[in-house]
Formats: structure tokens, sequence, C-alpha cells
């Protein structure tokens, strides 16, 4: 089907959402149900628990016994509670990686405690629009501005005042609620969003879009059998070209392979359409941490094409990636963050 969707249903036994573009699935969001304690986006109140020597972080007391690490430890001491936001996920037996800078995303705007100022999206380009808003801004923070900012978002050049007026005013009472917050113990005081909060807020942008939902929604759509076919390491690639994607405990090893074609032109194609699909790949899967790529043989000189290739492909990435470069042996490296839970987890959980 041509066109952009999204797919809210079950998947998994969980409550999903699909972002698909011309019938292929572009990013997922998953409910990560009682067996995640704390998800990545949810405001917690936490409690210091040890300061690492030598590396600068801290372990701290998340909600529900679990174990966060902030990496800044800077005026910190043991048994002090502390606001953190959830940044990632943690592999098993490791603790949950959280941040002291918060931020409360809505559709239209976020707000950056710590971070005043009034800023707009460069996308908006009207000039009386991004002057409305500015004073908007300003007069919503009011005596808070010293503390408190916010961003506008793109998608508010296509919202009413009145929707943009009213979730600034909803985002910032919860803000102002929570920072003023005196509590102790570790506590959930935000959850984190939900998929059809995702869908909502990242996806349905000012690009038409259209919404489909129901408990068959993935099935009907093919989203369930496209979502099993990630579970298996083998991706196919143009021309009978295949990639085997399979993680471990220690780091992802991703295989290019040309099929019955061995050239070096060959090679070069498939190693290309790797990359144009490394991010959907490694998004839709929820793989992150050490990456380690066996290209397809190619000639030494067309490395660089590859490069350009690659950086391309990750630009618009949202997690925080580095694309690190060839190893003596010939691999390429790229570190992901692990913002989301694997998808082989979420399927053996539910």
């Amino acid at each position: 089907m041509k066109g952009r969707q999204i797919i809210l249903g079950p998947l998994f036994g969980r409550d999903a959402a699909a972002l698909v573009q011309d019938g292929q699935v572009q990013d997922l969001a998953f409910d990560p149900g009682a067996d995640i304690p704390v998800a990545p986006g949810a405001i917690c109140r936490a409690r210091v628990e040890r300061l690492i020597k030598g590396q600068g972080g801290v372990f701290v007391k998340l909600p529900g016994g679990a174990s966060g690490y902030l990496r800044d430890r800077s005026g910190l001491r043991e048994g002090q509670a502390l606001l953190v936001q959830v940044t990632g996920v943690a592999e098993g037996g490791k603790a949950i990686p959280v941040s002291s800078r918060l931020l409360f995303r809505g559709r239209h705007v976020i707000i950056t405690p710590g971070a005043p100022g009034v800023n707009v999206s460069r996308r908006i380009r009207d000039e009386q629009l991004r002057g409305w808003l500015g004073d908007l801004g300003q007069t919503a923070l009011a005596d808070d501005s010293a503390s408190l900012g916010l961003i506008f978002r793109s998608i508010a050049a296509q919202a009413d005042a009145e929707d943009i007026t009213a979730e600034l005013n909803q985002l910032l009472e919860i803000a102002r609620a929570i920072l003023a917050d005196k509590g102790q113990a570790p506590e959930l005081l935000l959850d984190a969003p939900t998929p059809a909060d995702i869908a909502w807020c990242d996806w349905a942008d000012d690009q038409p879009t259209d919404v489909v939902e129901g408990p068959q929604a993935m099935e009907d759509c093919g989203i369930a059998h496209q979502v099993e076919q990630l579970l298996t390491p083998r991706t196919a690639l143009d021309g009978g070209a295949w990639a085997a994607v399979e993680s471990v405990s220690a780091l992802t090893a991703i295989d290019v392979n040309t099929g019955a074609d061995h050239s070096p032109a060959a090679g070069l194609k498939a190693n290309i359409a790797l990359a144009r699909d490394l991010p959907r790949q490694l998004r839709l899967r929820g793989i992150g941490g050490q990456i380690v790529i066996d290209f397809a043989p190619m000639p030494k000189r067309d490395r660089g094409t590859l490069e350009q290739v690659l950086r391309s492909a990750f630009k618009r990435e949202a997690a925080e990636t580095v694309l690190i470069g060839w190893t003596a042996m010939g691999l390429y490296e790229i570190n992901r963050k692990r913002d989301r839970i694997p998808l082989t987890r979420l399927r053996t959980e539910a």
C-alpha cells in the first residue's frame, strides 16, 4: 500500500504502534509491560546509592528496586534523592541508564528544565508565527523563565493556537509539580509514553498519514508478518544478496553476502543496500551497543563511497549513533545507544 500509515493494535500480546511507509514498517513502539519496571522516557525520583570513583558516575536506586546508572555525579552524595529520566534499556544484570536532564515531551512543545529560553524549530519559517510562539512561550514561563525552557516543534506550524496553548499549559503544570517534589523514597512520577502517545507525538507530523486501529490491525495490514521476519537473522537485499544479523551479549555481528554473484560490483551493490537499510533494521530490531559489520568483498577504493552512504543513512536517525570506522581486519564498527527494548526480548517475554 502506498502512502504513510500509523497502525495501532496488539502485537506479541502487548499494545503496539507501527509507522509504515509504502507498505514497509519504518518504526515500532511497544508497551513494555509489567516485566520492565521503568521504561525509556519515564521520570522518577531516585536515591543515590554509590559513587563510582574514577568513572565520574553514580549508581541510583529506582522504583521497584531497579538499579540505575547516572554518568554525572557532580554535587551528589550517597542517600540523596534526585529526579532522573530513563534514557535507555539495560542489558541483563546491568544498571538502567538515566539522566538528570529532564525533558517533558508533547506533540507541539518540549519543556526543558535547566535549559532556559524559548526556541522555535528552524523548520517553522513564518516570521509572524515564530514571533507569536516566542511571545506565547515567554508569557507561559512567567517567573520560571530562569529555570525552565521550551522548544516549539515543527508540527506547531500546522496546529491550532488553542491546541498549542492547551498542551503548553498542561506540560508546564506537570513539569512544575514534578520539579517541586520533595519526596525521598524512589518513586515513579511520570510514566513512559504509551505506543499511542509516541505515534501521536513523534510520527503524526505534517505529512499526510492514515491511522488504522483495531484488535486485528497488525495482522490485517501485514505488520505482524513483517515483524516476525525481523526475528530471524536473515534479511533480504536487492539482487539476491542478503545479510545475517545476529546478536550475542557482547555485540551484534552483521555478515553481508552477495549470493550467487561474487563480482566486486555485486559486493559494492550489496554493501550499499545494507548500509541504506541499516538504521531501519537496527531501530526495528531494538539493537544497540557495539555492532560489527563484515561487508561483502569489494575494492578498498570503494570504502569511501560506502562510508558516505552510511553517514547519509544515519544522518536523521534519532538514536545516538557513532560510526567508528574500519578495523585492522577489515570489519566496520558502529556503536548505537540502547534506546529501546530488543525485539527478541519483547517476543520472548510476551
